[in-house]
């Protein structure tokens, strides 16, 4: 199993006490693999059902931020392989 990647950035270099910060993490995992499931239902007349799909992912991420100062960091959105997070300076 290949490990998964990350970069993440900040929105600037240097914050005022009580500024916004954003971090941007881009993450990725050669191993996740997305699986669709169709169920079609079937009567003993041969009526059947439209087709339902279901999606899963195996092997999903899980993203951990801290920080050394125990600062709260926020997620704001993530969409499967960029997230971004917000905390308080």
């Amino acid at each position: 199993m290949a490990a998964p990647t990350a970069t993440a950035s900040l929105n600037a270099t240097s914050y005022a006490p009580g500024a916004q910060m954003l971090l941007t993490v881009n993450y990725n995992d050669p191993d996740t693999k997305a699986l669709t499931v169709t169920v079609v239902v079937t009567d003993t007349q041969g009526n059947s059902s439209a087709p339902v799909k279901v999606g899963a992912v195996i092997d999903p991420l899980t993203i951990t931020v801290t920080d050394d100062s125990g600062r709260t960091w926020t997620r704001v959105s993530d969409n499967g392989t960029v997230a971004v997070y917000r905390a308080v300076a």
